[in-house]
């Protein structure tokens, strides 16, 4: 199984302190040697975007950055596990370096037939 974990820092959050990065780039090894992490990276939340959106057959373009800091997504990460469970288990280890914040999993479709 594959998911997809999205991370928004929680609304009082600060910037991330050289030993949070350390205990973050650990846990990250450990993923990857482990074989659950796919791929990961993250968004400088202050930095501009572009927002897509379709609406009634038309599709609207506005460039950003988002208005309410709930919206902003400040990073990503592609877990393959063997189950949803495995996935929460990495995702609260994950939320235990981060920090206040909100992490959104989603199971993503492989495209083949189940």
């Amino acid at each position: 199984m594959r998911f997809m974990a999205l991370w928004r820092p929680g609304p009082n959050a600060n910037p991330p302190t050289e030993n949070m990065m350390a205990e973050m780039n650990k846990l990250i090894d450990e993923m990857t040697k482990a074989g659950v992490m796919v791929q990961t990276g993250g968004w400088n939340p202050a930095s501009p975007c572009t927002v897509l959106k379709s609406a009634s057959g038309k599709v609207t373009v506005t460039d950003g950055p988002y208005t309410e800091a709930k919206e902003v997504i400040a990073g990503f990460a592609i877990f393959d596990v063997k189950s949803k469970a495995e996935a929460i288990d990495w995702g609260k280890r994950f939320l235990q370096v981060a920090g206040d914040g909100t992490s959104e999993m989603r199971e993503l479709v492989d495209g083949q037939p189940r």
